[in-house]
């Protein structure tokens, strides 16, 4: 199986503090990649150098065998990135939402509202989005799953401040997914609580 995404000895250095070094990391097409650690273990910091965010202090992220600062545009758009803000338009409805990220993606435009049913957002589409709770600006931003034929999925935190049946559908997203040959690198907290035959695990050691 072709390496889809690989990190070749990542160093990671923030406020004169190694936060991880020498880290190797190797993701193909089905697989979802857990990365684990406790708060300031770099997790975040991690995800932004995979997403092509922010530049390692030593290392390459290479995607399908080039590095990412040959083919930068190419990477993203292959790339879906939902990091700890929500990445929503506050001032626009889940429904102007929706249809901006169908834009974006050049999607034709169709009617919303069984997404935004299935995401429990039903009776709540025309309402400013900085009006919602942030378990409902979160499903509003994780919609971009559903809309998005970006191949590579970086998302940090995504069940943070979801009740479980958003929980468990979102993993059912992820199932769906990985069976077209899509990838996926997660950050959480908690345990996936859905099987997953591909999954691979990556802890991250908090370095004082």
């Amino acid at each position: 199986m072709t390496d889809f995404l690989r990190a070749r000895g990542l160093s990671c250095i923030r406020q004169d503090r190694v936060l991880f070094q020498a880290l190797d990391l190797e993701l193909s097409p089905g697989q979802l990649l857990q990365i684990q650690g406790k708060n300031g273990a770099g997790k975040s910091s991690l995800l932004r150098l995979l997403a092509g965010l922010s530049t390692p202090d030593d290392g390459d992220v290479l995607f399908c065998g080039q590095p990412l600062a040959l083919q930068a545009e190419q990477y993203a758009a292959s790339l879906c990135y939902i990091g700890h803000q929500s990445g929503i338009h506050e001032h626009l409805t889940a429904m102007e939402n929706l249809a901006f990220w169908r834009a974006a993606y050049q999607l034709p435009f169709t009617d919303n509202m069984d997404l935004l049913g299935q995401l429990g957002l039903a009776g709540l589409e025309d309402i400013p989005c900085r009006m919602l709770s942030a378990g409902q600006q979160r499903r509003v931003s994780l919609a971009r799953l559903w809309l998005t034929q970006a191949p590579l999925w970086i998302l940090d935190e995504p069940f943070t401040a979801l009740d479980q049946h958003a929980i468990q559908r979102l993993q059912q997203r992820f199932h769906q997914h990985l069976a077209t040959g899509g990838a996926i690198i997660v950050t959480t907290h908690q345990a996936l609580s859905q099987d997953f035959p591909t999954l691979k695990t990556l802890e991250l050691a908090y370095r004082w």
